[in-house]
């Protein structure tokens, strides 16, 4: 005969043991969904980190069979298209222009200064000259200008004009005819002059007032001594004269006589 089992009713154990059961079911239930899930993600994000290059891999692509087809030439256009607009900037030659024309124009006013100090330094001897030859010539002028003797007043006028030039050449001889002849004439007068001198009998006393190349004045300390038939024996006058002295083709000439 089969056994019967007499059912006994669950005790406090027994519940205790149940409730164990149960909560670990639940564990490995809420286990097994999040290892599903996780799985489910790494499926979903796998092909993207397969996709993903890595960085520092060096990846190798086969040739085609036909191999490769060569790249199209540029054309000069795509050059002048794409080279970078540079600013416009002086060229070598651009840059030596200026200093070029700063050289020109010193060289330019080189020339000028050297021409002008020339020039300068020809006049000042051409005046150093024309002093020395005019003094002379007026030493020598002065004495037969100022100087007649009524027995040949022809002579001495004539000798006198040979030493002038100028409007003063023909004045000389208009006066010398109209007033100085006529009163030497009917006095005997007779006149000679000299340059002074010196006590000491040097260079007679004459100097240079303005000189330039062609125009030289000079003054004279000149002694006159006159004697007519209206004098009591010589009458000696000191007189200073200026005297103008002008370059002509036949050398120094008097051009002008003043009495100071």
């Amino acid at each position: 005969m089969p056994k019967t089992t007499t059912g006994r009713a669950p005790g406090p154990g027994t519940r205790r043991t149940m409730t164990a059961a149960a909560r670990a079911a639940a564990k490995r239930a809420e286990r097994g969904h999040r290892e599903a899930g996780a799985a489910t993600a790494g499926d979903e994000e796998s092909p993207r980190r397969a996709e993903r290059p890595r960085a520092g891999r060096t990846v190798l692509v086969e040739a085609p069979k036909d191999g490769w087809d060569d790249p199209p030439e540029p054309s000069p256009e795509s050059f002048e298209e794409d080279a970078p607009q540079e600013p416009n900037e002086p060229g070598p030659g651009g840059r030596r222009r200026p200093f070029t024309l700063l050289l020109a124009v010193l060289l330019v006013a080189g020339l000028v200064a050297l021409a002008a100090l020339g020039w300068q330094y020809r006049d000042d001897r051409l005046t150093e000259t024309a002093r020395t030859e005019a003094l002379a010539a007026a030493r020598k002028a002065a004495p037969v200008v100022l100087s007649y003797d009524y027995r040949r007043l022809d002579k001495d006028f004539s000798t006198a004009r040979a030493h002038l030039t100028g409007d003063f050449r023909d004045e000389y001889g208009k006066t010398t005819k109209t007033v100085v002849a006529p009163t030497a004439e009917k006095y005997h007068g007779v006149v000679k002059a000299t340059v002074a001198a010196p006590g000491s009998g040097g260079t007679p006393a004459a100097s240079v007032v303005s000189a330039s190349p062609e125009k030289v004045v000079v003054l004279l300390f000149v002694n006159q001594v006159t004697e007519s038939t209206q004098v009591s024996g010589a009458r000696v006058d000191q007189n200073r004269v200026r005297m103008t002295m002008d370059r002509t083709g036949d050398g120094w000439k008097v051009s002008a006589v003043d009495a100071l």
